[in-house]
């Protein structure tokens, strides 16, 4: 796989159109799967089909024709790949010298074929048996106290495996059970139930049709989620005004072609405007807008109130369905326009402007990304945008509501039957009764505090299910030198990576089935089940041929892991559960009845069938039963940003490429940035560039302003002008993870704030 040359090209093309389809050409024909990965998209998303193995974004009862996207392409064509990575592959290089290549390389390899285990002897991967590799994992995880084990678990993992996998390690004894959310969307639900009562938003596909309003807030759809341009598009063209906060004009919030209409991939000039104002704000100035524009509902509201015409806020619903208003009026009245505007980046013209188009909405809906969780003060930033929905009583009805999008296919789902940390959300009574254990009731640890003590020696075994753990996580520098004194590593996945190479002292390499793939079991071909961001839930069936005939499904290994480090204090018949999922979504319907009852026969409904949601129906299941204003705390959302006038001193922010999904790196272009065959770049305004003497082109050096004496730095990165508030700069993820200290996390979350890096910029010398 060669690399591209490198270049740097602006891109002024829109979302979607004659570059998305070129892409997904590109794709197929990279992996060598032209003719069947064709034939396989054409499932994909269906109600009858699979389930895309990248983003979460909804899908539609009655699909489109291709109900898929670009990055969900790309998803589909590296998992069927016809590329492999066999034993042979690793006889050939030991770890030592793959450490060397680029994550793009390490995956570009294909799919594994077969279990392997670590030889220290040689450094090498080698070829050993399932019946091997579960009985010495088993001895292993018996050999230490359950606390000292984490299982982390991607948010790929169907809800099958995910309820027998946090199920298994109950019964080990802990709730170590970080997860993916922990990255993005815990943020999400520690901000959510205390203000609505619930932990997921409340938006649905249908709620698009009654709408008045859209605020679209820290997410770049057309890279993250490109399958809901359909519906944005949809609104926009019947006037619906969409309002786009983010600290970089992302074609995708810019200007959209469908690539399913062959009219306007014929017509030129044929883009739909996607929003009716950009609000170009700073990274970390969210609240502030937040903010502001309440400061200016309010504002205008007492004028109505004064002169007698109506009032402009929802006093009835306020009255009935709220509690806290006072306090947060108050405190919005003494937040002053001048701190506003100078932490915002924003005017208070502007501003103005997209509180008015709020205000006059009869029904409005805000979406939001990582741009407002991976703050240290993210929590306090969503609470916020909550804050401006329940002023005009947007909660609880057609068109309005609140919806973060979600990033992993399943990262909700897996939330939702167990993979939680927190044992308060897991009924654990139910458990016991099911079961006939006692389930541990202590806290486990978060991503963020597995870091932590991984750097402090004490975890010792970490298994893996799915992702790329140690690429993913913060502070790179400090952990995966520690990794390596971990005495056992698991990583359950598809492809090699990164985790895969940061080996224990005993490390296996367990490849599975991925979801695109049949699933052939004891009763036949099997199913699976996924929960989408908008809470309804989908079956699953794969129609391609298994990579390799060695490879276990996901469901089998947890039962393999299961037995082997259980033995006889599992009552669970694992061998069962694996010939026939459906007795695993009974399991799961008998311990979430509310959410799951005739989980088997709900499971092919088009659109899939939606969990219930209190909050969509004005129920508020919060500690006073009403849903709660909070106070404006700080308009700041970074409080480790140094105030300072030094030109060298900026707040990055870390985005995935154009090529890229979390992790996994597609190719080495970002065609939306305009960066072609590489990621060492660092994206700045031109005139903080011109303050430092940086032409373009020049090499230049990050490193993080912190005070606790560790040096973090990254260099040879290419300066590059970009459009972005002056004070700021972006570049890419996980590339530069290893400037993000482990402690700098979101408040009440843990949530790393990847999105608000102080760093000084310094040319590489």
């Amino acid at each position: 796989m060669a690399d591209n040359k490198e270049r740097i090209a602006r891109y002024d093309g829109p979302a979607g159109g004659w570059g998305s389809a070129k892409a997904v050409a590109g794709i197929l024909m990279q992996e060598h799967v032209v003719l069947h990965g064709t034939k396989l998209l054409t499932k994909q998303n269906k109600p009858d089909g699979f389930q895309c193995v990248s983003c979460s974004w909804a899908k539609p009862g009655e699909p489109h024709l291709f109900e898929f996207c670009e990055n969900g392409a790309k998803a589909t064509a590296w998992e069927v790949t016809a590329r492999r990575a066999p034993p042979e592959f690793f006889a050939e290089h030991t770890c030592s010298e793959l450490e060397t290549w680029s994550d793009f390389h390490l995956e570009g390899q294909g799919r594994l074929t077969e279990p392997m285990r670590w030889d220290a002897a040689t450094d090498r991967y080698v070829p050993v048996t399932w019946e091997s590799a579960f009985d010495e994992i088993g001895r292993e995880l018996n050999q230490l106290p359950p606390n000292d084990a984490v299982f982390y678990a991607s948010g790929r993992a169907s809800l099958e495996t995910s309820y027998m996998y946090q199920l298994f390690t109950r019964m080990y004894g802990t709730n170590n059970l970080p997860d993916s959310s922990n990255m993005c969307h815990e943020t999400t639900s520690v901000a959510l139930p205390p203000a609505i009562g619930v932990a997921v938003g409340t938006v649905t596909l249908e709620d698009f049709e009654h709408t008045d309003c859209i605020l679209y807030l820290g997410h770049n759809v057309g890279t993250n989620a490109p399958r809901m341009l359909h519906p944005l598009q949809a609104a926009r063209k019947r006037g619906v005004p969409l309002i786009a906060f983010n600290p970089v004009r992302e074609p995708g919030l810019v200007k959209f072609v469908n690539p399913q209409s062959p009219m306007e991939m014929l017509t030129p000039m044929a883009a739909t405007a996607m929003n009716s104002q950009f609000v170009q704000l700073k990274i970390g100035g969210d609240s502030a807008v937040l903010a502001g524009m309440c400061k200016h509902v309010l504002d205008e509201d007492e004028k109505a109130r004064q002169a007698g015409t109506g009032r402009v806020i929802d006093v009835d619903f306020i009255a009935e369905h709220t509690r806290g208003f006072e306090a947060f009026r108050d405190s919005v009245r003494q937040a002053a326009w001048e701190e506003i505007e100078l932490v915002s980046g924003v005017s208070r013209a502007e501003i103005g402007q997209a509180a008015r188009t709020y205000m006059h909405a009869r029904a409005a809906m805000a979406f939001y990304g990582m741009g407002l969780t991976q703050h240290r003060k993210g929590v306090h930033n969503i609470q916020m945008l909550t804050n401006l929905l329940l002023l005009k009583g947007n909660m609880g009805r057609p068109g309005a509501g609140i919806c973060p999008v979600r990033g992993h296919s399943n990262v909700q789902g897996q939330r939702t039957v167990g993979i939680t940390e927190k044992p308060e959300l897991v009924p654990l009574d139910q458990l016991k009764k099911q079961y006939g254990f006692e389930p541990p009731r202590d806290k486990g640890l978060d991503t963020v505090q597995t870091c932590e003590a991984v750097i402090q020696g004490r975890v010792k075994a970490f298994v893996m299910l799915g992702g790329n753990f140690v690429r993913a996580v913060p502070d790179t520098g400090q952990v995966e030198p520690a990794w390596r004194r971990l005495r056992l590593t698991v990583n359950v996945v598809t492809k090699f990576n990164r985790s895969c190479l940061m080996h224990g002292e005993v490390s296996y390499v367990l490849p599975c089935r991925g979801r695109i793939e049949i699933d052939r079991q004891a009763t036949g071909e099997q199913a699976v089940s996924i929960e989408d961001s908008t809470g309804c839930y989908h079956g699953s069936r794969g129609f391609h041929e298994p990579a390799s005939e060695h490879l276990l499904s996901e469901p089998a290994i947890v039962a393999g892991l299961a037995k082997a480090t259980l033995k006889g204090k599992s009552a669970v018949d694992w061998d069962a559960w694996v010939g026939n999922y459906g007795l695993v979504r009974d399991a799961i319907a008998q311990t979430y009845p509310e959410i799951f009852a005739n989980f088997n026969r709900r499971l092919w409904e088009p659109g899939g069938f939606h969990r219930p949601i209190a909050a969509r129906e004005r129920k508020w299941n919060t500690a006073n039963g009403k849903a709660n204003f909070f106070a404006v705390s700080s308009l700041r959302e970074n409080p480790d940003m140094p105030e300072t006038s030094d030109s060298r001193v900026v707040q990055l922010m870390t985005t995935r490429g154009d090529s890229q999904f979390n992790t996994t790196v597609y190719g080495l272009d970002d065609r939306f940035r305009g960066v072609w065959g590489t990621r060492s770049v660092l994206l700045m305004n031109r005139s903080d560039m011109a303050k430092l003497g940086v032409e373009e082109g020049a090499l230049l050096r990050a490193e993080t302003i912190a005070h606790d004496g560790i040096v973090r730095t990254v260099a040879g990165l290419r300066a590059t002008g970009f459009d972005i508030p002056a004070g700021c700069a972006a570049g890419y993820y996980p590339e530069l993870n290893v400037l993000v200290p482990v402690w700098h996390c979101a408040e009440g979350s843990h949530v790393p704030a990847t999105k608000s890096i102080p760093i000084r910029v310094l040319r590489d010398e």
